[in-house]
């Protein structure tokens, strides 16, 4: 993963033509690119060919694993400017093939009704233990591959309110997971790369939640997942500099796939973003 500082620039993007961009990916990544990167390269993408609107939904779909070694290319579509909303759709190309495709819709501030759900009543982020101690209780039980890539220094530091970071614990649990998470370093004051961060960080941990019910971890002999499809709405601006609870649940898993959402508070229990995933997790037979 990237270190803390490098996180923009490993996000920023190349661009080769009115609505065409290319991306990099860490030097040091997973053997796959991280779902989160190419949802936020996504993002910002089509943040190059918006103005003075700001996302408020964005869709995605994963198509085919991507390859941190080969630059990708977004391809962007102006599909509206229209007088409260733009929508714009991101291809992200490798090799000549589709990896990945985002839909996002922008829109001009505009005040109206407002109500939320409140935020849930736990720990707060100064309660628990901090990362290095999460990460000492719970890497140990990971393969060597995975525990030496989640051990390096993140961009994006996590607490689980229940001390179970990675999915670590053993037995069924609760489809149910609390996680505080920040971005690292300074992000600076502009709200699209606050969004940005956000994005590439809510794809961390979703699916372990829709694998908690079944006693199964990512060290789990045969046990094979991935993202399918990603969604994210951003109710309000928030500085993602500051902690955020990640409050999640799975209502469903069946046929090889995870359902789970999300829903994102900023400290002072205000609902800033919502997300819903849906990904594969199956047993190898």
């Amino acid at each position: 993963m990237d270190t803390p500082e490098s996180l923009p620039e490993t996000l920023s993007l190349e661009r080769l033509e009115v609505n065409l961009f290319r991306g990099v990916s860490p030097e040091f990544g997973p053997p796959r690119i991280f779902g989160g990167q190419v949802i936020a390269q996504s993002l910002l993408a089509a943040y190059e060919t918006v103005e003075d609107r700001i996302c408020h939904s964005l869709h995605c779909y994963f198509i085919r694993p991507g390859d941190p070694r080969v630059p990708i290319v977004f391809d962007v579509d102006r599909s509206r400017d229209g007088g409260s909303f733009t929508t714009r759709r991101v291809v992200a190309i490798q090799n000549g093939k589709q990896i990945f495709n985002l839909a996002a819709s922008f829109q001009v501030a505009e005040e109206g009704f407002e109500h939320q759900t409140p935020m849930p009543a736990v720990p707060s982020v100064d309660e628990l233990p901090d990362e290095a101690e999460q990460q000492k209780k719970n890497l140990e039980k990971l393969p060597e591959e995975m525990r030496k890539m989640m051990s390096r220094p993140r961009p994006i530091e996590m607490r689980a309110v229940d001390g179970n970071l990675f999915g670590g614990g053993k037995g069924p649990k609760p489809a149910t997971q609390d996680v505080w998470f920040r971005a690292r370093a300074p992000i600076g004051s502009d709200p699209r790369m606050h969004q940005v961060i956000m994005a590439y960080a809510s794809d961390m941990n979703m699916l372990s939640t829709a694998m908690r019910p079944h006693g199964v971890q990512w060290q789990t002999p045969g046990f094979q997942s991935a993202s399918l499809d990603h969604a994210m709405w951003f109710h309000k601006p928030s500085d993602f500099n500051d902690w955020h609870l990640y409050t999640q649940d799975s209502p469903s898993a069946t046929g090889g796939r995870g359902f789970v959402r999300g829903s994102i508070y900023d400290a002072k229990g205000e609902l800033v973003a919502s997300v819903a995933q849906e990904g594969l997790i199956r047993l190898r037979k």
